[in-house]
């Protein structure tokens, strides 16, 4: 499978437009003879047509330059990133690596097909000076029938597309301009799929009839929602940075349907807080297990090779290589079940539904500054305890918890108050930060510990194991020694006052 991101503009024209001359064009010195290519594309996508409500499509194309099967997504700015695999002969079974790309979308409901577009294309190709094509025009005549559900009427249209290929977008905007002068208008339909169904394809998701505030809180649920959708497909591929954004977007939404508890639905965000919870819990195996071994791999790398006895950083691949296997394994079984699609289908509900009762600006700011007053209690009670004990460390790892909720109940509310909700942010973060670093020492040594003994178990000498412990505990230490004068700028009155309005 490969991907690309498509940047192209659609426009509509009356049948007897004339392409006009694009020589000249931003850079365009010359445009090819017209190319022409039969197209025919069948889309598919769930009953509910659930794919084209989030604006993705899949088709299987023949004909053309690019003939298989296409997954396009939004990507922001009107582009759109598209996924390719093969055509597959007369099989017309949707590909398993797309399948699996679109299944928190699909929810794992069948895949059918719900329209054919056929289209005549002539195509001609803007070339620069040196011969390198930076742009392709194409002009459509289209045909359109569908299946499936309520069938719209057969359609016919004509419209140009421009799809930059080795262009900028400078160029893209120079053809407009021209392609505007000569009658062409920008496409009221984006897409030849929404022509095609017409009246059956999905409006765009409504925002809500909520207060301003309310819209404000509605909004940051949105975007976790959508990170945790648009995270899925890297999540199955093995991708550990989008591990990593759909684990920080499940613990936002946790966190936001804890704190503003209040406003919210309880009967909804009880158990859609525990089902994130469980969410959370599998990608942070995988999460933990990836982040360790690269902390470790730096560790016995930053040391001089005469001191690394044994071999060290191939137990910590081995050992730590098998947890994160058994921990995706876990993780992929969790995303194909039920439970998950329920859990998606839970929270697509919850962003549609109305607060329990009217939602204030003063109310949203007094649920967070609740939250950044209850984190600081946390930390106040373990910094009172005495130092390297176990229940200061447990407390410790709780005001780092609390830390994190606050931070994200500020951060969902920050349109508020701007700049010092910014700030205020930051200060959280640092904080949160230091709290989480001791946190992770204490897991690494605990780890450290246990693969020393299993090297000396092994008849391998466990002292490296022992020394890369004490340089995490004197790191460590030092690190302590700055939570002091991160409260305080925490703390101070000048970024938390807007809370207290």
């Amino acid at each position: 499978m490969s991907a690309k991101t498509e940047v192209e503009s659609t426009y509509e024209v009356p049948v007897d437009f004339a392409v006009p001359d694009l020589t000249g064009v931003s850079g365009v010195a010359a445009v090819d003879e017209p190319v022409t290519h039969r197209l025919d594309a069948t889309y598919y996508d769930t009953p509910g047509l659930r794919l084209a409500a989030r604006r993705v499509h899949l088709r299987r194309r023949s004909g053309g330059h690019d003939a298989g099967w296409h997954l396009k997504r939004p990507a922001g700015n009107g582009d759109r990133t598209e996924a390719h695999a093969p055509l597959g002969g007369r099989n017309r079974r949707v590909p398993a690596e797309l399948a699996a790309e679109i299944r928190a979308l699909s929810r794992g409901e069948p895949l059918a097909p719900v329209a054919r577009v056929r289209t005549r294309r002539v195509e001609r190709a803007l070339r620069a000076a040196d011969g390198t094509v930076l742009a392709l025009v194409a002009d459509d005549v289209v045909s359109s029938t569908t299946s499936g559900g309520a069938k719209a009427e057969p359609q016919r249209w004509r419209e140009l597309e421009v799809e930059l290929v080795d262009g900028d977008r400078q160029l893209l905007d120079a053809v407009d301009v021209a392609l505007r002068a000569a009658g062409a208008r920008p496409a009221r339909i984006a897409s030849k799929l929404a022509r095609a169904l017409g009246d059956r394809y999905p409006a765009d998701e409504p925002p809500g009839t909520f207060d301003p505030p309310g819209r404000l809180l509605n909004a940051y649920l949105r975007q976790q929602r959508d990170a945790i959708g648009d995270n899925d497909p890297g999540v199955r591929r093995g991708d550990p940075e989008a591990v990593h954004a759909m684990r920080v977007a499940t613990r936002r939404l946790r966190s936001t349907l804890r704190t503003f508890r209040p406003v919210l639905d309880a009967d909804r965000t009880r158990p859609l807080s525990e089902e994130a919870r469980w969410v959370a819990q599998a990608l942070g195996e995988v999460r933990d297990a990836d982040v360790m071994a690269g902390r470790l791999a730096a560790a016995v790398a930053a040391e001089p090779a005469e001191i690394v006895v044994g071999p060290v950083a191939a137990g910590i691949r081995e050992r730590l290589g098998a947890r994160h296997a058994q921990a995706r394994v876990r993780l992929i079984e969790a995303l194909d079940s039920p439970r998950y699609a329920a859990f998606l289908d839970a929270l697509d509900d919850l962003v549609r539904t109305e607060p329990s009762g009217p939602v204030t600006a003063t109310r949203l700011r007094r649920l967070a500054n609740r939250a950044v007053l209850d984190a600081d209690r946390y930390l106040d009670d373990a910094l009172g305890l005495a130092p390297g004990t176990g229940p200061r460390d447990a407390c410790l790892h709780e005001a780092r918890k609390a830390y994190k909720r606050a931070r994200y109940a500020v951060e969902a509310i920050a349109p508020l108050a701007g700049k010092p909700a910014r700030r205020l942010t930051g200060r959280l973060t640092a904080l949160q930060d230091l709290l989480g670093a001791h946190q992770d020492a204490i897991v690494t040594g605990e780890l450290l510990r246990d693969l020393g003994a299993q090297a000396h178990l092994a008849s391998e000498s466990a002292f490296t194991y022992g020394l890369l412990h004490a340089r995490q505990h004197e790191a460590d230490e030092r690190r302590l020694e700055r939570i002091p004068r991160a409260r305080r700028r925490a703390r101070r009155p000048k970024v938390r006052r807007w809370l207290e309005r």
